[in-house]
């Protein structure tokens, strides 16, 4: 996984909260690990048997009001690790990360010069 952390562009904090990722019919509950604005790494059950070639559906709940809803799609898996990436998510649920992100980084800059280099990808 050393070469995905060299590769990395977007600052990622450590948050470990439930997840909840669905991909058809099948669902699975695992371990949010850290999250930045581009995707997450989640600890997975060892029974999920997921096809990584689809994508899934990520949610992320932060308060009994608020979640990060995101689309995503397997980037990396190491045992029980995977790494995905984030490939569609709602306004409500980017500013929720935003600001999430914000709260975490040592560089208040570092947030905005990471969303308008996410922005510049898309």
């Amino acid at each position: 996984m050393t070469e995905h952390r060299e590769r990395r562009r977007f600052s990622r904090v450590n948050f470990s909260t439930p997840i909840t990722l669905v991909q058809g019919d099948q669902q699975w509950q695992g371990k949010l690990l850290d999250i930045s604005l581009k995707g997450v790494l989640v600890e997975l059950p060892a029974a999920a048997d997921y096809d990584p070639q689809a994508s899934l559906t990520a949610s992320i709940p932060l308060s009994d009001q608020a979640s990060i809803n995101m689309v995503v799609q397997p980037a990396h898996q190491e045992d029980h690790l995977l790494g995905v990436e984030c490939i569609s998510i709602d306004m409500d649920s980017i500013g929720h990360l935003r600001r999430l992100i914000e709260l975490n980084l040592d560089d208040p800059t570092a947030t905005e010069r990471e969303l308008t280099e996410l922005i510049a990808t898309l």
